[in-house]
Protein backbone atom coordinates (compact mmCIF):
# COMPACT_ATOMS: atom_id res chain seq x y z
CA UNK A 1 0.00 0.00 0.00
CA UNK A 2 1.46 3.31 -0.85
CA UNK A 3 2.09 5.85 1.98
CA UNK A 4 1.39 8.63 -0.07
CA UNK A 5 -1.04 10.91 2.06
CA UNK A 6 -4.76 11.14 -0.11
CA UNK A 7 -5.09 14.46 -2.13
CA UNK A 8 -7.03 17.74 -0.49
CA UNK A 9 -10.66 16.63 -1.19
CA UNK A 10 -12.66 18.79 -4.75
CA UNK A 11 -15.24 20.50 -4.77
CA UNK A 12 -18.46 19.07 -3.36
CA UNK A 13 -20.14 16.33 -6.47
CA UNK A 14 -21.99 19.56 -8.97
CA UNK A 15 -25.72 18.13 -9.65
CA UNK A 16 -25.22 17.70 -13.19
CA UNK A 17 -21.31 15.82 -13.52
CA UNK A 18 -19.20 17.03 -16.27
CA UNK A 19 -20.64 20.30 -16.70
CA UNK A 20 -19.62 22.17 -13.87
CA UNK A 21 -16.10 23.73 -13.44
CA UNK A 22 -13.84 24.85 -11.16
CA UNK A 23 -11.98 27.92 -10.04
CA UNK A 24 -9.63 27.32 -12.37
CA UNK A 25 -12.01 26.84 -15.60
CA UNK A 26 -11.17 23.09 -15.17
CA UNK A 27 -14.38 20.71 -15.55
CA UNK A 28 -14.64 18.87 -12.16
CA UNK A 29 -16.01 15.42 -13.31
CA UNK A 30 -12.41 15.07 -15.68
CA UNK A 31 -10.36 16.08 -13.03
CA UNK A 32 -11.46 13.93 -11.16
CA UNK A 33 -11.24 11.00 -13.30
CA UNK A 34 -7.52 11.60 -14.07
CA UNK A 35 -6.90 11.82 -10.70
CA UNK A 36 -8.65 8.32 -10.38
CA UNK A 37 -5.88 7.06 -12.98
CA UNK A 38 -2.86 9.32 -11.06
CA UNK A 39 -3.53 7.07 -8.04
CA UNK A 40 -1.61 4.22 -9.20
CA UNK A 41 1.96 4.00 -7.93
CA UNK A 42 4.73 2.88 -10.04
CA UNK A 43 4.84 -1.08 -9.79
CA UNK A 44 1.36 -1.49 -8.56
CA UNK A 45 -0.73 -3.61 -10.45
CA UNK A 46 -3.95 -2.90 -8.80
CA UNK A 47 -5.88 -1.06 -6.04
CA UNK A 48 -9.07 -1.68 -4.43
CA UNK A 49 -12.37 0.88 -4.51
CA UNK A 50 -11.50 1.89 -0.78
CA UNK A 51 -7.91 2.54 -1.97
CA UNK A 52 -8.77 4.42 -4.99
CA UNK A 53 -11.01 6.30 -2.55
CA UNK A 54 -8.55 7.33 -0.09
CA UNK A 55 -5.82 8.13 -2.49
CA UNK A 56 -8.41 10.39 -4.17
CA UNK A 57 -10.42 11.87 -1.36
CA UNK A 58 -13.65 10.79 -2.76
CA UNK A 59 -16.42 9.15 -2.08
CA UNK A 60 -16.64 5.31 -2.98
CA UNK A 61 -19.60 5.74 -4.95
CA UNK A 62 -18.57 8.95 -6.90
CA UNK A 63 -14.93 6.67 -7.54
CA UNK A 64 -16.44 4.15 -8.68
CA UNK A 65 -19.01 5.67 -11.38
CA UNK A 66 -15.56 7.50 -12.39
CA UNK A 67 -13.84 3.82 -12.68
CA UNK A 68 -16.66 2.33 -14.69
CA UNK A 69 -16.63 5.45 -17.01
CA UNK A 70 -13.06 5.12 -18.05
CA UNK A 71 -13.71 1.59 -18.15
CA UNK A 72 -15.63 1.96 -21.10
CA UNK A 73 -13.18 3.68 -23.12
CA UNK A 74 -10.39 0.88 -21.63
CA UNK A 75 -8.53 3.21 -19.64
CA UNK A 76 -9.14 1.01 -16.26
CA UNK A 77 -10.58 -2.54 -16.35
CA UNK A 78 -12.03 -4.34 -13.12
CA UNK A 79 -10.38 -7.87 -12.39
CA UNK A 80 -12.27 -10.85 -11.27
CA UNK A 81 -11.55 -9.63 -7.40
CA UNK A 82 -13.03 -6.96 -7.97
CA UNK A 83 -10.19 -4.59 -8.06
CA UNK A 84 -9.22 -1.76 -10.58
CA UNK A 85 -5.97 -1.73 -12.55
CA UNK A 86 -4.92 0.37 -15.70
CA UNK A 87 -6.48 -0.43 -19.10
CA UNK A 88 -4.72 -1.03 -22.38
CA UNK A 89 -5.39 2.68 -23.41
CA UNK A 90 -3.34 3.97 -20.34
CA UNK A 91 -0.85 2.43 -22.24
CA UNK A 92 -1.70 3.23 -25.88
CA UNK A 93 -1.75 7.15 -24.44
CA UNK A 94 1.55 6.65 -22.62
CA UNK A 95 3.00 4.96 -26.60
CA UNK A 96 1.79 7.83 -28.36
CA UNK A 97 3.27 10.55 -25.94
CA UNK A 98 6.60 8.77 -26.36
CA UNK A 99 6.46 8.59 -30.14
CA UNK A 100 6.50 11.95 -30.37
CA UNK A 101 9.68 12.12 -29.63
CA UNK A 102 11.06 9.22 -31.25
CA UNK A 103 12.16 6.90 -28.30
CA UNK A 104 12.27 3.77 -30.34
CA UNK A 105 14.54 5.04 -33.14
CA UNK A 106 16.54 7.77 -31.42
CA UNK A 107 16.36 8.31 -27.56
CA UNK A 108 16.57 4.98 -26.25
CA UNK A 109 19.43 3.39 -28.43
CA UNK A 110 21.23 6.74 -27.49
CA UNK A 111 20.66 6.17 -23.80
CA UNK A 112 22.04 2.43 -24.00
CA UNK A 113 25.18 3.24 -25.73
CA UNK A 114 25.14 5.99 -22.87
CA UNK A 115 24.81 3.33 -20.51
CA UNK A 116 27.60 1.26 -21.70
CA UNK A 117 29.99 3.77 -21.88
CA UNK A 118 30.06 5.23 -18.26
CA UNK A 119 28.36 1.81 -16.77
CA UNK A 120 25.93 4.58 -14.97
CA UNK A 121 21.59 4.28 -15.36
CA UNK A 122 21.00 7.21 -18.25
CA UNK A 123 17.67 9.00 -18.54
CA UNK A 124 16.32 11.47 -21.09
CA UNK A 125 13.61 14.66 -19.37
CA UNK A 126 11.78 17.21 -20.91
CA UNK A 127 9.90 20.50 -19.52
CA UNK A 128 6.26 20.37 -19.37
CA UNK A 129 5.21 23.53 -17.71
CA UNK A 130 6.65 24.72 -14.19
CA UNK A 131 8.12 20.88 -14.29
CA UNK A 132 10.14 18.31 -15.65
CA UNK A 133 9.05 14.39 -16.20
CA UNK A 134 11.16 11.19 -17.57
CA UNK A 135 10.88 10.45 -20.92
CA UNK A 136 13.04 7.57 -21.20
CA UNK A 137 15.36 5.88 -18.97
CA UNK A 138 17.52 3.20 -19.36
CA UNK A 139 19.32 1.29 -16.06
CA UNK A 140 22.79 0.61 -15.82
CA UNK A 141 24.50 -2.48 -14.35
CA UNK A 142 24.54 -1.25 -10.81
CA UNK A 143 21.53 1.21 -11.14
CA UNK A 144 19.72 2.46 -7.76
CA UNK A 145 16.58 2.33 -6.60
CA UNK A 146 15.21 4.95 -7.68
CA UNK A 147 12.93 5.54 -10.57
CA UNK A 148 11.22 8.65 -12.20
CA UNK A 149 7.56 7.83 -12.54
CA UNK A 150 6.99 8.69 -16.24
CA UNK A 151 4.72 11.85 -16.41
CA UNK A 152 5.31 12.51 -12.45
CA UNK A 153 6.73 16.04 -12.07
CA UNK A 154 9.99 16.54 -10.68
CA UNK A 155 11.68 19.62 -9.48
CA UNK A 156 13.56 22.15 -12.88
CA UNK A 157 15.41 23.38 -9.61
CA UNK A 158 16.53 20.63 -8.08
CA UNK A 159 19.06 18.19 -9.51
CA UNK A 160 20.68 18.61 -12.72
CA UNK A 161 19.15 17.77 -15.70
CA UNK A 162 16.25 20.65 -14.16
CA UNK A 163 19.10 23.32 -13.95
CA UNK A 164 20.29 22.57 -17.53
CA UNK A 165 16.68 22.66 -18.83
CA UNK A 166 16.31 25.94 -17.08
CA UNK A 167 19.76 27.27 -18.27
CA UNK A 168 19.33 26.86 -21.63
CA UNK A 169 15.72 28.09 -21.83
CA UNK A 170 17.40 31.52 -21.28
CA UNK A 171 16.88 31.30 -17.07
CA UNK A 172 18.78 34.40 -15.96
CA UNK A 173 21.42 33.95 -12.85
CA UNK A 174 25.21 33.56 -12.27
CA UNK A 175 24.46 29.98 -11.77
CA UNK A 176 22.82 29.25 -15.25
CA UNK A 177 25.21 31.26 -17.00
CA UNK A 178 27.65 29.64 -15.43
CA UNK A 179 25.59 26.25 -16.90
CA UNK A 180 25.58 27.64 -20.65
CA UNK A 181 28.86 28.46 -20.33
CA UNK A 182 29.89 25.01 -19.87
CA UNK A 183 27.23 23.17 -21.42
CA UNK A 184 26.50 21.03 -18.44
CA UNK A 185 25.83 20.49 -15.17
CA UNK A 186 26.56 17.85 -12.33
CA UNK A 187 24.90 17.72 -8.89
CA UNK A 188 25.17 15.48 -5.73
CA UNK A 189 21.90 14.95 -3.16
CA UNK A 190 20.39 17.78 -4.46
CA UNK A 191 16.83 16.13 -5.35
CA UNK A 192 17.23 12.95 -3.90
CA UNK A 193 20.10 12.18 -1.14
CA UNK A 194 22.81 10.39 -1.94
CA UNK A 195 22.15 10.52 -5.59
CA UNK A 196 24.45 12.10 -7.65
CA UNK A 197 23.46 12.94 -11.43
CA UNK A 198 25.35 14.94 -14.67
CA UNK A 199 23.46 16.52 -17.75
CA UNK A 200 23.72 18.47 -20.55
CA UNK A 201 21.01 19.99 -23.31
CA UNK A 202 19.55 18.16 -25.98
CA UNK A 203 18.12 20.39 -29.20
CA UNK A 204 15.69 19.29 -31.74
CA UNK A 205 14.54 20.86 -35.39
CA UNK A 206 15.93 24.66 -36.02
CA UNK A 207 18.18 23.61 -32.73
CA UNK A 208 15.20 24.76 -30.14
CA UNK A 209 16.03 23.06 -26.70
CA UNK A 210 14.24 19.64 -26.39
CA UNK A 211 15.56 18.60 -23.05
CA UNK A 212 18.44 17.03 -21.08
CA UNK A 213 20.05 13.41 -20.94
CA UNK A 214 21.73 12.74 -17.77
CA UNK A 215 23.44 10.20 -15.77
CA UNK A 216 22.73 8.98 -12.43
CA UNK A 217 24.12 6.72 -9.56
CA UNK A 218 25.39 6.92 -6.19
CA UNK A 219 27.28 9.63 -4.78
CA UNK A 220 29.34 6.98 -2.90
CA UNK A 221 30.17 5.71 -6.88
CA UNK A 222 29.87 8.82 -8.44
CA UNK A 223 32.34 12.14 -6.53
CA UNK A 224 32.55 15.72 -8.07
CA UNK A 225 35.99 14.72 -9.73
CA UNK A 226 33.95 11.59 -11.32
CA UNK A 227 30.88 13.67 -12.70
CA UNK A 228 33.42 16.15 -13.52
CA UNK A 229 35.33 13.43 -16.03
CA UNK A 230 32.17 11.73 -16.76
CA UNK A 231 30.79 15.08 -18.16
CA UNK A 232 32.50 15.08 -21.51
CA UNK A 233 30.81 11.67 -22.26
CA UNK A 234 27.44 13.33 -21.59
CA UNK A 235 27.90 16.23 -23.94
CA UNK A 236 28.94 13.91 -26.62
CA UNK A 237 25.63 12.10 -26.38
CA UNK A 238 23.49 15.34 -25.97
CA UNK A 239 25.24 15.96 -29.05
CA UNK A 240 24.60 12.84 -31.30
CA UNK A 241 21.10 13.16 -29.61
CA UNK A 242 20.66 17.02 -31.19
CA UNK A 243 22.12 15.81 -34.52
CA UNK A 244 19.67 12.61 -34.73
CA UNK A 245 16.61 14.57 -33.59
CA UNK A 246 17.23 17.74 -35.30
CA UNK A 247 17.71 16.05 -38.58
CA UNK A 248 20.76 18.19 -39.35
CA UNK A 249 24.49 17.41 -39.53
CA UNK A 250 25.92 21.02 -38.14
CA UNK A 251 26.49 21.21 -35.06
CA UNK A 252 24.72 22.55 -32.54
CA UNK A 253 24.45 26.43 -31.28
CA UNK A 254 24.17 27.02 -27.77
CA UNK A 255 23.80 30.99 -28.29
CA UNK A 256 21.59 32.53 -28.33
CA UNK A 257 19.23 30.63 -26.26
CA UNK A 258 15.58 30.07 -28.06
CA UNK A 259 12.83 29.66 -26.14
CA UNK A 260 11.76 25.47 -25.36
CA UNK A 261 9.98 23.64 -27.91
CA UNK A 262 10.01 19.85 -27.24
CA UNK A 263 8.55 18.39 -30.27
CA UNK A 264 10.93 18.20 -33.25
Amino acid sequence: MSNRPPKPPLPAEPTAPGTASDASGGVIAVTRALQVLEAFALGESSLSLAELSRRCSLHKTTVLRLARTLAQSGFMVQREDGDWRLGPAAGWLGARYQAGFDVQNVLEPALRELTHATGESAAFYVREGQVRTCLVRVEGPQALRHHARMGEGLPLDKGSPGRVILAFSGEPGKAYEEIRKKGYHWSIGEREQGVATVSAPVFGMHWRLMGSVCISGPASRLPAEKLEALAQTVMAAATQLSYALAGNTAAPSHSPVRATHWHP
